[in-house]
């Protein structure tokens, strides 16, 4: 179960700890206009740069924080966290960022990939983390963990809420997919179903994020349930823009604050 307004999306376990505000924003509410109908907050789209400026401010806005204390990474897929204390003159190139430290707002650009927002509600410590395929086959979700439990956190103590990604049902994967990435983990062919129509595969991303995050010992998984491809209206997809011909896409915006 979630809930919403127009702009933003909250898991109830991550709403339910006191001194943390956090949110999945949607595409709506924002000043971006076209391809990037409205909420666009990814500086790497070629969006018009005052726009997202705007638009991330809103998102900050609603989360408490000043504009220049939301911070995001340059994202690359990897296994890579950053812990960040104080804010920083450029975005460092990683797929997680970890803090301990009040009024800094951390988020994860998506637009088909998962999202998941962490929190130890005991020991203070918030995370966000970019898991598309191959960041979650590396590891992103377990170091992301780890590096929470270098500030105090505790896997077992840690809530953690996925939000809008692709679903099984759009995510058509090719063989040659399929081969390489079981041949990596082996028991990862759960995960993969053939569609009855196509005769083509499709990868349940949001259930391998789970799956992962189970593996690092958290003691509370949500998912919201939102397919990015399926909302059109709601949420950025990459995937449905190249299935629509369009040159760029929009990016939604994931964070998470302690206040």
């Amino acid at each position: 179960m979630i809930t919403s307004d127009k702009m933003m999306l909250s898991a109830p376990s991550l709403a339910s700890i006191g001194g943390v505000r956090h949110g999945f924003f949607t595409r709506r509410g924002g000043v971006s206009s076209g391809i990037y109908a409205s909420l666009n907050c990814g500086p790497g789209s070629h969006d018009a740069a005052e726009n997202v400026g705007q638009n991330r401010a809103r998102v900050a806005e609603l989360l408490g924080a000043e504009p220049n204390r939301l911070l995001t990474v340059f994202q690359k897929h990897s296994a890579d966290v950053v812990v960040v204390d104080k804010l920083w003159k450029a975005p460092p190139e990683a797929d997680a960022i970890v803090t301990s430290k009040p009024g800094l707002a951390i988020g994860i650009l998506t637009a088909d990939c998962a999202p998941v927002l962490f929190c130890d509600g005991e020991a203070r410590v918030i995370g966000a983390a970019h898991a598309g395929w191959r960041g979650a086959l590396s590891g992103i979700i377990e170091a992301t963990v780890k590096a929470m439990g270098k500030l105090g956190a505790r896997p077992e103590r840690m809530f953690a809420a996925i939000g809008p990604t692709i679903s099984q049902k759009a995510y058509e994967v090719g063989a040659e997919f399929v081969e390489q990435f079981v041949a990596r983990e082996p028991e990862s062919s759960a995960f993969f179903v053939t569609d009855d129509g196509s005769g083509e595969p499709h990868f349940d991303l949001v259930g391998y994020v789970g799956e992962r995050l189970t593996r690092a010992g958290v003691g509370d998984i949500a998912d919201l349930g939102l397919c990015t491809y399926c909302e059109e209206t709601r949420l950025f997809s990459y995937r449905r823009s190249q299935h629509h011909g369009e040159a760029d896409y929009g990016r939604q915006i994931s964070a998470i604050l302690l206040s």
